[in-house]
């Protein structure tokens, strides 16, 4: 049972935690494994087989487990501090340190008593700074890490030589000593790194996949609003037309409704085709919706220029939003009675221009450019415009809107043509949107 449990935790785990516990459970081991092979074997031949010399040996290598156990006990917290998770309590490694200098007094003791010989004290010497350095390893920076090494091997130099070491012997210590530090720095410092690395790389995915969220919801957003907005606000025309109608007596209430149902039924399949994300705006389309819904509405409508049927795919449905834009704003906005849509197209780029009397003078929101009166921005909160921009600007194109004297208001849609939008290429409407594959049906025919 105990075994099947384990399995079960081990088989819930994303590859990157089985790394992670893999490092942990490998760092963890590496100071018993050396503690139990390199502190044992001088037990054989090394340590004289005298009472006073096999009891400091058995006090050493008890002081080694400790430092093994008080290692095992610091690795989380020292791998946490490493990875910026949390920060390493200092005074859990005195302890650890206590015991070191404990160790490398045993060790001058033996040697005071002619207990070890030469052999079993390098191995020992090797042995003893590698559970402190393994939490201490992870907790400074490289360089300090070296200092503290070559601190403690210039500490043992001197306490091995007060108890008796001379010689080549002596000098022996130092290589042994830093071998035992950087061992351990070469081993658990690069573990420790590919493991910071990893989570790293993980944290960006994560970011990266709720980027993608956010900006789909904001793709759906302007997408909707660009869809929605001018059926909305010619749906609220027709119905107003046909209650006035309704209250007159007149049959052609009965064709308002008519036409009423019909924009709606198109709205719904317009909005289940901005949920599969096939949403395209066709610019000869909207240029006679434009003109149906604005002359249906009493404003006298004039599309002039070229017709954009030989612009790129992207260029024309960024246009085609513009169109659709303006016309639901110039329905919402003012009192205009004139609106005109230029559409001209050269070499370098294709420029569309929506231009609309009715401004009020004192501010007030109307025109084109979505709620933009003289001297005053864009409506707080609207998206309008914010979400021509964001279509534009992966054309390289850019938005101009605001009044143009006269009572006039303008909107300039600009698309450089080369190289920003080569022919047939296929830009999505917005960032993290799936190329669109089909065209959306019709959008509206030409009103009453």
């Amino acid at each position: 049972m105990l075994v099947r449990g384990w399995r079960r935790s081990w088989q819930r785990r994303s590859k990157l935690e089985r790394i992670d516990l893999y490092s942990r459970l490998t760092i963890s081991v590496i100071p018993w494994l050396f503690t139990l092979s390199w502190q044992l074997t001088p037990f054989k031949s090394d340590i004289r087989h005298a009472p006073l010399p096999i009891a400091l040996g058995v006090a050493l290598l008890l002081v080694s487990l400790t430092q093994c156990l008080l290692s095992n006990r610091n690795v989380e917290s020292s791998y946490a501090h490493y990875l910026d998770v949390a920060v390493f309590p200092g005074k859990r490694q005195l302890p650890p340190l206590f015991l070191l200098l404990v160790n490398l007094g045993l060790l001058a003791a033996l040697v005071g008593i002619d207990g070890v010989g030469d052999p079993g004290l390098l191995i020992m010497m090797l042995n003893a700074p590698i559970a402190f350095a393994i939490t201490q390893s992870l907790l400074v920076p490289v360089r300090t890490f070296l200092i503290q090494s070559f601190a403690f091997t210039a500490l043992s130099v001197v306490v091995l030589a007060v108890a008796g070491v001379r010689g080549g012997m002596l000098a022996g210590v130092v290589p042994t000593s830093l071998f035992g530090s950087l061992l351990v720095l070469i081993s658990v410092r690069p573990s420790a790194w590919s493991l910071k690395v990893m989570w790293q790389a993980e944290d960006a995915r994560d970011l990266q996949a709720r980027l993608a969220v956010a900006e789909e919801r904001l793709r759906f957003a302007r997408d909707l609003h660009d869809v929605m907005g001018r059926n909305l606000a010619v749906i609220a025309l027709k119905s107003e037309l046909a209650v006035e109608l309704a209250q007159r007596g007149r049959p052609e209430a009965v064709d308002q409704m008519v036409e009423v149902q019909r924009i709606a039924r198109t709205s719904q399949q317009e909005v289940r085709d901005v949920v599969r994300g096939y949403r395209e705006a066709d610019l000869s389309t909207e240029l006679a919706g434009a003109r149906g819904v604005l002359s249906a509405a009493g404003i006298e409508c004039e599309v002039t220029g070229e017709s954009g049927d030989r612009l790129p795919g992207p260029v024309q449905s960024a246009l085609g939003w513009v169109v659709r834009e303006a016309a639901t704003n110039v329905l919402r906005h003012g009192d205009p009675r004139r609106c005109t849509i230029r559409l001209n197209t050269s070499a370098g780029a294709a420029v569309l221009r929506v231009e609309n009397d009715g401004v009020k003078s004192d501010g007030a929101e109307n025109g084109a450019g979505g709620g933009a009166g003289v001297g005053a921005g864009p409506v707080p909160g609207g998206s309008g415009l914010a979400g021509l921009r964001e279509r534009l600007r992966v054309l390289d194109g850019s938005l101009e809107a605001g009044p143009a004297g006269s009572g006039l208001f303008r909107l300039t849609a600009t698309i450089p043509l080369e190289p920003a939008a080569p022919l047939g290429a296929v830009v999505p409407a917005a960032r993290g949107e799936e190329p669109a594959t089909e065209k959306a049906p019709a959008l509206q025919e030409e009103a009453r």
